[in-house]
């Protein structure tokens, strides 16, 4: 049997194709690799599985193999074109040529649920990928905000990127925040560059998020939850009294008092500060505005 690599450069000779740079195409040609994340995937017969940006269906053709559905995602209209040919053999799939930015997941199960197999189509979904670097971040929040959210998500995404998402408080980040609000996320195991073909000039990482039933947090008002965790990281790298005031178009002598009712440091960053201190902050800030 070819190797992965051999297998890959045969596909991009047979169809005249080239990684797309653009499209940040990098195919994955390790087989160890591959079996890592479909372990990650915990995959059964049962499961739907949403994969965004399949590419030559390395990683596809292993997911058929082991759940219930697939729904391959590509941008790209010649390999979604090659992927039907290639992957014809595969009878538990659907491979959708659009941009996955575009696309809600609760009304891409709703439009493709007959035919699904039963048990399958009364089940939620895991989305399992090898995530195009230059929107890891949309495609993280796209999935977490949807209002049919994934049970799990295991996705290779850039190392530094992964480290950021898995930061705790004193390396927090926005992108930090905006996942750990709504699931766990751990590093699975780091991967390099060499893994791709062609190879990219960073390393990555297999990266699981185990969604919640509800956020980590109890806030009544997410999006003001998320609007006040964004002031607040304004300027990162002033004190949270100070990027709070920038970020909300206020004043320091009116920011002082909600710090002080969260119990928070005003010479702290946001950086340093946990979900459940934000939640506190949003609490007071709410409970402000509600008096003024």
């Amino acid at each position: 049997m070819p190797s992965l690599l051999a297998r890959t450069r045969q596909l991009l000779r047979r169809f005249d194709l080239h990684a797309r740079k653009g499209l940040g195409q990098h195919f994955l040609i390790d087989g160890s690799v591959l079996k890592k994340i479909t372990t990650a995937a915990e995959l059964s017969p049962d499961d739907i599985v949403i994969e965004v940006g399949p590419g030559l269906g390395i990683l596809t053709s292993e997911l058929c193999r082991q759940a219930g559905w697939v729904m391959a995602i590509e941008l790209d209209s010649q390999l979604a074109l090659v992927l039907k040919e290639t992957l014809a053999d595969c009878h538990n799939m659907t491979i959708i040529n659009r941009d996955i930015l575009e696309v809600e997941p609760g009304a891409l199960l709703r439009e493709h649920a007959a035919s699904l197999p039963s048990p399958v189509n009364s089940l939620g979904y895991k989305v399992v990928a090898n995530l195009p670097y230059y929107i890891t971040s949309l495609v993280l929040r796209h999935f977490l905000e949807a209002a049919v959210k994934p049970r799990l998500m295991v996705v290779m995404v850039q190392k530094e990127i992964a480290q950021a998402i898995t930061a705790g408080p004193g390396e927090m980040s926005i992108l930090a925040v905006s996942v750990q609000f709504y699931g766990k996320p751990k590093i699975v195991s780091y991967v390099p560059a060499r893994a791709f073909y062609p190879a990219p000039k960073v390393d990555s990482a297999i990266l699981r998020v185990d969604l919640y039933p509800r956020p980590a947090v109890a806030v009544g008002d997410t999006r003001g939850f998320f609007a006040l965790v964004k002031a607040g990281f304004s300027t990162p790298r002033k004190q949270i009294v100070n990027s709070l005031a920038q970020g909300l178009g206020r004043v320091k002598a009116d920011v002082l008092p909600l710090l002080e009712k969260a119990g928070l440091d005003p010479q702290r960053r946001a950086e340093t500060l946990s979900l459940e201190e934000w939640a506190e902050l949003l609490r007071a800030y709410s409970e402000a505005k509600r008096a003024a």
